[in-house]
């Protein structure tokens, strides 16, 4: 081959499978790059033909193409020449350093923030290489395999039929697949208590799609929201993404400490607050309700796997209280189903439906994930998901036993946990400091076991080391063999 000219088209080739496109293509790319300069010869058809293998009919197409879009140009009988060449090229030596692009002063705050954006995924973990994470106690969605795979499989292809056959007439309202919402308000009036109807529920892509809207509809630059302290960083983000300030809110045992707070918004989370699990008194309700009566406030109710309940009744939200429609109450199914499956929702008072399908409208003008949405109702009403629920708290409830029968029982010396009958995680504080809180951790990933760091929920200073340990996706038998090993290295350590 004519090492003089050597373009990308056995690439193209592999990846396109149509001679002509390939040509074009790999042409095109040496010609954008650089590597065929502008005013270059390009080979005759005949020779390019017989380097690639090719038929001159093809070299000629891809020749009237490359011309058609002006990357090269016939010079009559002299043959064809490269006609582009980049901009930035003809610039004085060190003129070409690119200019910043000018962000708007959203995307500003957005990546003056972007610190907290690793919270999601990174929770402060010790990966100790070559040693596998056996006892994996971090925040994860539940055991997989408790999932009715099968079943989901059959509704989602129903849908995906039903759908096809009256194709292209696929709609749904911005708000979402109504059938959806009704099932969605039916099961709160029902299981929760609360006075919610379908045409005040809102489809999202998950929760933190509907905090990311609401933020934006009620916090200005400048503007402080009362937040609880520690709390889910992507809260913190959203408000600091739209210029707002944090008002850092106490906690202990009963959740939230109510304060008269200079705000007109809360962000809260009741029925389970996150991380602690603790679960807001009564009496505290009633006051955060006065609060908002007083302050003109609304208040954001997030409530995330409080549903998930392994003793007794579920909690009742706060929105069920809510007379005076000041609370949102945001759901989601990520944790009962799949992480993944980007469903959540939000029922919104009467006041901010318009503004908020109005939000929701400028970045989806048709709602997305309408499959799924249509196979989510289609789960409910057939009673799959009340039977997947069932098991799941059944299995998973075991697995809590399990937990505070060993981990807490074991570890209480050196850890303090908040106790807790819902949800995938317990909460616990290190009695000790944290340089010796850093060596545990340390020793016991050596050992495979690992756990969530709740550092990263802190607003401000930390005042003590704490751990988030998941149990949902763990077996029994690797729940108990995980506490002996942190209890060895305990003892090891000799904290205490």
């Amino acid at each position: 081959m004519d090492m003089k000219f050597r373009i990308p088209y056995e690439w193209y080739y592999e990846e396109l499978g149509r001679k002509t496109d390939a040509l074009f293509h790999a042409m095109r790319e040496s010609i954008v790059n650089g590597t065929l300069a502008q005013g270059t010869r390009l080979p005759s058809s005949r020779r390019l033909a017989e380097l690639y293998g090719v038929s001159r009919g093809s070299v000629n197409a891809a020749y009237d193409m490359l011309i058609a879009e002006g990357f090269a140009r016939a010079a009559g009988g002299s043959g064809t020449f490269v006609a582009y060449s980049d901009p930035l090229s003809g610039m004085v030596h060190g003129a070409a350093v690119r200019a910043p692009l000018a962000l708007s002063e959203w995307g500003e705050r957005l990546v003056s923030a972007k610190a907290l954006f690793r919270v999601g995924e990174a929770h402060p973990l010790l990966q100790v290489p070559g040693v596998s994470e056996e006892m994996c106690f971090r925040l994860r969605e539940p055991d997989v395999s408790l999932f009715p795979v099968e079943a989901w499989r059959r509704t989602l292809f129903a849908e995906v039929r039903d759908m096809m056959a009256v194709f292209p007439a696929i709609t749904a309202p911005v708000e979402g697949y109504l059938p959806l919402r009704e099932a969605i308000a039916q099961d709160l009036r029902r299981e929760r208590g609360m006075r919610a109807n379908a045409a005040n529920i809102c489809i999202t892509n998950g929760s933190m799609h509907a905090i990311a809207l609401l933020m934006k509809l009620l916090v200005n630059p400048g503007r402080p929201v009362v937040v609880e302290n520690p709390s889910y960083a992507g809260i913190r983000r959203a408000i600091y993404a739209e210029g707002g300030s944090i008002l850092a809110a106490a906690l202990d045992h009963q959740g939230i400490v109510p304060e008269e707070w200079r705000s007109e918004l809360l962000f809260v989370t009741p029925t389970r607050q996150f991380p602690t699990g603790a679960v807001l008194s009564a009496s505290r309700r009633t006051e955060l309700l006065a609060w908002a009566s007083r302050q003109g406030a609304v208040i954001i109710e997030d409530d995330y796997d409080s549903e998930l309940q392994w003793g007794g009744r579920l909690v009742e939200p706060l929105k069920a209280l809510d007379s005076e429609e000041r609370v949102v109450y945001i759901g989601t199914f990520s944790k009962t189903m799949f992480m993944d499956l980007r469903l959540g929702y939000v029922v919104l008072p009467e006041a901010l439906l318009e503004p908020f399908r109005l939000a929701k409208a400028l970045q989806e003008p048709h709602p997305s994930a309408l499959v799924e949405q249509r196979a989510m109702a289609h789960f409910i009403g057939s009673g799959d998901y009340a039977r997947h629920l069932r098991r799941m708290k059944r299995v998973i409830g075991r697995r809590l036993l399990v937990f505070r029968d060993e981990v807490e029982r074991r570890l209480s010396r050196w850890f303090r946990f908040v106790p807790a009958d819902a949800g995938l995680h317990m909460y616990a504080v290190w009695r000790g400091d944290a340089v010796s809180y850093a060596k545990l951790r340390e020793r016991c990933a050596a050992l495979g076991v690992t756990w969530t760091v709740g550092d990263a929920y802190w607003e401000g200073d930390i005042p003590h080391s704490t751990a988030l340990f998941g149990f949902a996706q763990l077996q029994e038998a690797q729940i108990k063999e995980g506490a002996l090993r942190i209890e060895s290295v305990c003892e090891a350590l000799q904290t205490y």
